[in-house]
């Protein structure tokens, strides 16, 4: 089965990608059959040839689902966007994140201690109990 999909290129921390038909199971890296036109994400030019895209969805091939939304974007494909990626859930019991206990929670002598601080002390606690903090030096 064949898919349009995008390939990577670029320098490094530059990305630039080709838009190619390839066989989907084919490497990202490896040989494509066809080469389409070229997206850079960084200045959101997409450029590629209309009239070959035309012909390969003619001939049944499936777009990835980021290449869908660029050819929905730029008006090359009637049809609505599609999910191409989905957050991952955070750990718990309904999907939610444990929410940081407020003032009202904390018991009563911590009200207003800030995380690594002790409400009798008002200073951080040492990491390691056995060794002191070591204070910094200072320069005559």
């Amino acid at each position: 089965m064949l898919r349009m999909r995008l390939q990577r290129r670029g320098k490094t921390g530059y990305a630039a990608y080709r838009v190619v038909v390839a066989e989907r199971g084919a490497p990202v890296k490896g040989r494509s059959i066809a080469d389409m036109g070229w997206y850079n994400p960084h200045t959101n030019d997409f450029v590629v040839k209309k009239d070959l895209v035309a012909d390969w969805l003619k001939k049944g091939v499936k777009p990835s689902a980021t290449v869908h939304n660029l050819l929905v974007t730029h008006g090359l494909l009637k049809a609505d966007k599609v999910t191409s990626w989905k957050p991952k859930k955070k750990e718990g019991a309904e999907g939610t994140a444990p929410e940081a206990p407020t003032s009202a929670a904390l018991p009563a002598g911590q009200a207003g201690a800030t995380v690594g601080e002790t409400a009798e002390q008002g200073k951080p606690e040492a990491k390691n109990p056995e060794k002191p903090q070591e204070e910094p030096k200072k320069e005559p």
